[in-house]
């Protein structure tokens, strides 16, 4: 535990930053599993409307500095070629 004021202060700010960042980060991989189970099950309307929330998740993500911008844009890549390949 951090004994100066300031600490104790940036000991608050750090774990609600913490949470804000686990928040992002499980509704991002929510998404991706809701989106690869929909591309096994063969439902590609449905993967196509969960691609744009997919994508709206990385940018989130990457622009909170969750993930950096290549690794988005990678990620993104990845998963559009899934779903053309699967459709």
């Amino acid at each position: 535990m951090p004994q100066r004021r300031s600490g104790i202060q940036e000991l608050r700010l750090t774990h609600k930053r913490r949470l804000h960042n686990l928040d992002i980060k499980t509704e991002l991989r929510k998404t991706v599993k809701s989106f690869t189970t929909a591309i096994e099950a063969k439902k590609t309307q449905e993967a196509k409307s969960l691609l744009t929330a997919v994508y709206k998740k990385i940018d989130k993500a990457a622009k909170v500095g969750l993930l950096k911008k290549n690794t988005a844009s990678r990620r993104k890549s990845y998963y559009s070629r899934l779903l053309t390949k699967k459709a």
